[in-house]
């Protein structure tokens, strides 16, 4: 491997406030560390402001991780800085002249380039139409490409973009053109197969899955978690999939779903939050505090406060007689540590994840059928079987991580053996 430390660009993810986006750097870096000699990381995020930029480059536990930072401009952050040259000069490039605005946003990633061993773009499903089409993640391939180094899409679920069928057939020639696809679940693999995408896929499992539990600091004082109890996950990014984009409607629904598991099983409920970014849509916990608030018998219900990171949260989940999530990497974090639990599924990815590890998908969930009995009704079914997919569980699980583990050795035969 020899003696100088290979640095990897880990790219295109979210921040930290979005536990899976940590929990994929945490993974990535211990399987990179077992087929690497201590490689150095660049972490190239979107954030959302300057002010969590700064937190996260402060609060960062790993010394070789470094982060930067991308320059895309919303919508609403063009706007209230309409008065700006540079504003000006965004939007010229977004409408007129794409090539320049793609380096203009990844411009702190380009000195690194040159020495990167290569760039894995590890975002998990950024290749969807799920957020919208992705041209930023695609232009981000586009600038690692036409500098002819090594590009990975890194545990990732990809499409479907059927839907779109002129982009589509652009997405099946980009993704042919990327070094190697590392795909976490076999549903992404399969659909890669129907557009025709195919010699540069392998079959890996998400990083997350590899992350260590960390028991926070001093819990047992403020979250005491002793006996059987219930952990939710639920995401005002649900309204989009439930109600139509209705928040009121979804936290109404959450409200009685909460609340009939609680009366039905009549166990200790914990609202766990995962992403809790400054955004109506992507702030479970206070999307869940304004569920409680509706919640007229709360006395077993505890809502843990957004203060944990990745692996204390998972470690929190850990504790969980069985688990019940929307966001993807909250459940992964559950099924990791061997917790039965109950994916609210509104995507390829939850429902691949668990075709894969269980072969088939009894413990999904799609949008269409969540109501407060049904789910009720599910968990205590589940409840029922405990042992049972405990057991299966702990059986697959170190299949799983296997898997994941060897997306490291996969990327040094596809690098060379540096």
């Amino acid at each position: 491997m020899g003696g100088n430390r290979l640095r990897f660009i880990l790219a295109g993810n979210g921040p930290y406030e979005n536990r899976g986006c940590e929990a994929i750097v945490r993974g990535t870096v211990k399987i990179l560390r077992e087929h690497f000699k201590d490689p150095q990381f660049i972490c190239l995020s979107h954030f959302q402001n300057d002010e969590q930029f700064r937190k996260q480059c402060l609060e960062e536990s790993d010394p070789s991780i470094t982060h930067l930072r991308s320059y895309i401009l919303s919508k609403k952050k063009a706007i209230k800085n309409f008065w700006k040259p540079g504003t000006w000069s965004y939007v010229y490039r977004h409408f007129f002249n794409r090539p320049a605005l793609k380096y203009h946003i990844y411009r702190d990633m380009l000195s690194h380039l040159d020495d990167a061993a290569a760039v894995l773009s590890v975002g998990g499903d950024n290749y969807s139409l799920d957020y919208g089409v992705p041209q930023f993640f695609t232009d981000l391939d586009d600038i690692v490409l036409e500098k002819k180094k090594p590009l990975f899409l890194w545990g990732a679920s990809v499409g479907p973009f059927s839907a779109i069928p002129e982009y589509e057939r652009y997405m099946r020639h980009h993704l042919k053109e990327v070094t190697g696809i590392f795909a976490r679940e076999s549903l992404t693999i399969n659909y890669l197969k129907s557009i025709g995408v195919t010699e540069n896929v392998y079959s890996v499992a998400d990083p997350a899955f590899l992350m260590e539990p960390v028991k926070p600091q001093g819990i047992d004082a403020k979250l005491p978690i002793n006996g059987e109890a219930i952990g939710i996950n639920l995401s005002p990014l649900m309204a989009k999939y439930v109600t139509n984009g209705d928040l009121e409607v979804w936290s109404s629904m959450a409200a009685s779903i909460i609340e009939s598991v609680a009366q039905k099983t009549g166990l200790l409920i914990y609202l766990i939050p995962h992403v809790t970014q400054p955004n109506q849509f992507s702030n479970d916990y206070a999307f869940m505090q304004r569920v409680l608030s509706q919640i007229k018998d709360k006395y077993n219900i505890i809502i843990v406060p957004p203060v944990y990171n990745a692996a204390e949260t998972k470690w929190i989940i850990s504790r969980m007689t069985l688990f019940a999530g929307a966001r993807m990497h909250s459940t992964i974090a559950a099924i990791s540590s061997g917790v039965p639990t109950l994916s609210f599924a509104y995507s390829i990815k939850a429902r691949g994840i668990n075709r894969d590890i269980f072969g088939h998908t009894n413990y999904c969930m799609d949008p269409e059928y969540l109501d407060s009995k049904a789910v009720a009704g599910r968990v205590t079914s589940m409840l029922d079987e405990v042992a049972t997919i405990r057991k299966e569980l702990a059986w697959r699980i170190p299949e799983v991580q296997r898997a994941a583990q060897n997306a490291g050795m996969l990327l040094r035969h596809l690098i060379g053996d540096n």
